[in-house]
């Protein structure tokens, strides 16, 4: 739960401040802030990294 209050938390405030700057890179954080947490989280699986990403992806819904 603490995660994605502080992912909200990041989100909100790059709008803000890429509103208030007008810089587009600030609408990026958000996104390069989900990818790092996403990897974090698979790197953090105790098998092989290219084992566990061919596991995501071969996962059917």
């Amino acid at each position: 739960m603490i995660w994605v209050l502080t992912l909200s938390l990041i989100t909100i405030l790059s709008v803000v401040a890429g509103l208030r700057k007008r810089k587009v890179v600030y609408f990026f954080v958000p996104f390069a802030s989900i990818f790092a947490f996403m990897l974090v989280k698979v790197i953090m699986v105790p098998l092989p990294f290219l084992d566990t990403v061919r596991f995501i992806f071969q996962l059917r819904g």
